[in-house]
């Protein structure tokens, strides 16, 4: 396994002991950059293109005369093989082993691409205070300043991809997820972390499933839970070589229907893309680190040459493995010329239109520069930013606390407009591109940028998408991918949370009778104020429905022709009785108290049509009072009749002179009196507190009731008393004389009537009570109706029979036969 190691650190790129002490002496200076990185047999190409980076940065600092005046940098690339070789490395540079190195100390370290080793070594050199920048370091846990307190980076921290990633759940509603991630400190300090953030934002974690190259029997586990699980997406958080390999394994497993959501260490890596991969990679969406543009660095990166590092046998195994040649004589492959043109490879190191991982390392470099550059700002002996005097003459001697130091201050703009500067834990600018794979036929691959996402935002605006971006789904969907445990509660329902699962598998509720939820995933449910009421679907308060006894209606079109009837009826026997007056069956009982009952008769049954339709305020007081004076006026001359039998028979006994007492006039008077104390009543009522239209809201908790209300109590019922005293009244006397000698008894007929409305009205009143809503009015029309009607069938229809069917018995003969024959 050929390995590149690549450290950073000052020194002076001399091969001269003695011309460095020279230079030493003020001369003339010359710095240099010492880069050292580890890279796995997979990944060597792009770390040998950050070291390349490295050297362009350098030489392009050197070149610029204002930055560091009198001052170079150079380079030394190490080669090693592992994490061991590394760490070795950076003892012996901070031990001043190097012969190179100025004034024997090592003033800053720049790597490492991975976590891990970045923690290994900031152990090993903070405890001389050497800062350590990385380009590609981004465990969160570097972020601990009481364990890592030297350390700096240019690539953002995976806190905040973390929170990034979170945002974007949030953003896609994707509230129900799963993870894949491999061993190491980068994955599993990222898994951990992203499972943390998550729960505090609703978004909950199915399954963390852990990926081991070497273990079939784990990556059998993974695909089981991959086709088992709910979730539809999953968040593949590894380094690129255990991406790498775990798509290559994934190749042969039809796993379909996922979003794949990748972390930023192989989600802008083309090269992993093959028609194989299609149905993984199709649509995988996640966060690269921002795209740049370095004028001359792709350049750079493609003029290398294996004649650049004669002696190095790294340079030449990857150009056998580009160009498929040997530098060494062989029948099996044709032989290396070493004049192979590099734009002729499709590969991540030739790859330079646009640069991401190599832009941290130009940075980082810079960031040496300007921190030097502070530290050379002199001025009568006096730095303005440490406050410490030194003469530029002694920078050989410059401890590495002071770079330390400088690096927290430093604030620079690169030349492609990046901004640099670290914060209180190391940290740079968070920035990333939000990408989306778009695979072709061939198995290629198109990654496009569809939104950005910047931690420097306000809140709610750190994410933004491009307003046009084409974005394509994971699954061939054509729309966003669900993925969510439970579908959200919709409007009229509640969520609840369900203690024996994750708070994103709630329930849903639906709202109780009167509330409503006009939100999703809402968690109560509001009551409708008295007036409206929830709707069929429980999400919106909707005006109640009036209700009232109308005329359109079943009930109330059967009472409006049941009283048109009555009407109707009386109307005919009066006119019967008009053209028979001179009869004797009419004349027989006082014939104009009898047409005055039938027209208070036409009265009751038209008062009860007062009953039907909307209440108005006028329709209240009209109902009532029609009503109470109609039916006193009815009762009155019925009892006129009734007393009028009585005296008839009274003054046929000798000595008797009752009729002189009660005549025609003395029964108008009567009938006047007992009307009037009932009018008096009700004008009394109306003027205290007169019955009013009133919306009902407790009968019915769904709808409204309209109806009278009675206003003063004590005023109905004194009606009602008052009716019914005269009804009695009218039943004692009728029932008295129910035996007298006569052919047509009347007194019979009215004792029957009274016994009818007696007991309609008696029956009215528990029912009057017990009836809801509209159809106490129905009960209360109905009373009336009954009751006129029975007066007028059991008093008229007995005469009305004579007169048309019985003519022969419409006799004053026939009537006053049986008188005769009793006496």
């Amino acid at each position: 396994c050929v390995l590149y190691d690549s450290w950073l650190h000052l020194l002076h790129n001399m091969n001269d002991t003695e011309e460095k002490r020279e230079m030493c002496k003020c001369e003339g200076l010359q710095f240099g950059v010492h880069f050292l990185s580890d890279t796995v047999c997979l990944l060597h190409k792009i770390e040998v293109s950050f070291a390349r980076t490295m050297i362009f940065t350098v030489e392009e600092i050197n070149r610029d005369p204002s930055l560091l005046p009198g001052l170079r940098l150079g380079y030394k690339v190490y080669n090693g093989c592992g994490t061991e070789n590394l760490i070795r490395a950076a003892i012996e540079a901070i031990n001043g082993n190097d012969p190179l190195a100025c004034g024997g100390q090592t003033l800053v370290v720049l790597g490492h691409s991975s976590s891990g080793v970045s923690s290994d070594i900031n152990t090993i050199i903070s405890a001389v205070s050497v800062p350590q920048i990385s380009h590609l370091s981004t465990c969160a846990c570097l972020s601990d300043k009481a364990r890592y307190p030297t350390f700096f980076r240019t690539v953002p921290s995976d806190k905040f991809q973390i929170t990034a990633l979170v945002q974007l759940m949030k953003y896609f509603d994707w509230r129900w997820v799963g993870i894949i991630h491999s061993v190491g400190t980068y994955a599993e300090e990222g898994a951990s972390e992203f499972v943390k953030e998550a729960q505090k934002e609703g978004v909950c974690v199915e399954y963390t499933m852990v990926y081991l190259e070497t273990s079939r029997s784990r990556l059998r586990t993974i695909i089981e839970t991959l086709k088992e699980s709910s979730s539809k997406v999953v968040l593949m958080f590894m380094p690129l070589s255990f991406a790498k390999t775990f798509l290559y394994h994934m190749e042969e497993y039809n796993i379909t229907g996922k979003q794949w959501v990748g972390s930023e260490s192989w989600i802008s890596a083309k090269y992993l893309a093959s028609a194989e991969r299609k149905h993984i990679l199709h649509g995988a969406i996640g966060y690269a680190i921002p795209q740049a543009s370095i004028p001359g660095l792709g350049e750079f990166l493609l003029s290398l040459k294996p004649s650049d590092e004669p002696h190095g046998a790294l340079i030449k195994n990857i150009w056998e493995e580009f160009f498929d040649c040997s530098f060494t004589p062989s029948n099996t492959s044709t032989l290396c010329t070493g004049a192979e043109d590099l734009r002729t490879v499709l590969s991540d190191y030739t790859d330079v239109a646009k640069f991401r991982e190599e832009n941290n390392v130009y940075t980082a470099v810079y960031s040496v520069a300007f921190a030097l550059h502070l530290l050379m700002q002199c001025e009568n002996g006096l730095n303005p930013t440490m406050g410490n005097p030194w003469s530029a003459c002694v920078i050989c001697k410059i401890v590495s606390l002071k770079v330390f130091d400088a690096l927290k201050r430093i604030n620079f703009t690169t030349k492609n407009g990046a901004r640099v500067f670290f914060d209180e834990n190391g940290d740079s600018i968070a920035k990333y591109d939000l990408v989306n794979w778009q695979m072709k036929e061939d198995g290629s691959a198109d990654i496009f940028i569809i939104g950005q996402f910047d931690n420097s935002s306000p809140e709610g605006k750190k994410l933004k998408l491009k307003e046009y971006a084409k974005i394509v789904w994971g699954g061939y969907n054509n729309v966003v991918t669900m993925s969510v445990c439970r579908e959200p509660c919709p409007p009229g329902t509640r969520k609840a949370v369900n203690k024996n699962k994750p708070v994103c598998c709630f329930d849903c509720f639906q709202c109780s009778e009167g509330t409503i939820s006009n939100k999703t995933n809402s968690l109560d449910c509001s009551p409708c104020p008295p007036e409206v009421w929830p709707n069929e679907m429980r999400d919106n308060c909707v005006p109640k429905p009036t209700e009232y006894l109308s005329y359109t209606e079943t009930t109330g079109t059967l009472l409006t022709g049941f009283g048109t009837f009555g009407v109707f009826l009386s109307l005919l026997i009066t006119t019967i009785f008009f053209t028979h007056k001179e009869t004797p069956i009419v004349r027989a009982n006082n014939s104009e108290l009898s047409f005055l009952l039938l027209f208070s008769l036409k009265l009751c049954f038209l008062c009860s049509l007062t009953f039907i339709g909307r209440p108005t305020q006028w329709s209240c007081m009209l109902r009532h009072t029609a009503f109470s004076i109609t039916f006193v006026l009815c009762i009155s001359c019925v009892l006129g009749k009734t007393i009028v039998v009585l005296m008839a028979f009274s003054a046929r006994r000798p000595g008797s002179n009752m009729t002189k007492w009660f005549g025609p006039v003395q029964q108008r008077v009567s009938v006047l009196i007992l009307t009037l104390v009932q009018v008096v009543i009700c004008i009394i009522w109306l003027t205290i507190n007169p019955p009013f239209p009133k919306r009902n809201m407790q009968y019915y908790k769904d709808r409204i009731i309209l109806e009278c209300a009675l206003g003063s109590a004590i005023g109905f019922w004194a009606v009602l008393a008052y009716i019914g005293i005269l009804a009695t009244l009218c039943f004692v006397f009728a029932f008295l004389a129910r035996k007298l000698p006569d052919s047509f008894n009347e007194a019979k007929l009215i004792t029957f009537s009274m016994l009818i409305f007696c007991a309609v009205w008696i029956t009215f009143i528990p029912a009057y009570f017990s009836s809801p809503g509209k159809f106490t009015v129905a009960v209360e029309i109905f009373a009336i109706l009954a009751s006129s009607f029975g007066l007028l069938f059991c008093i008229f229809a007995p005469k009305c029979y004579i007169i048309l069917l019985r003519p022969e018995q419409n006799s004053k003969k026939r009537i006053m036969g049986k008188i005769k024959q009793t006496h």
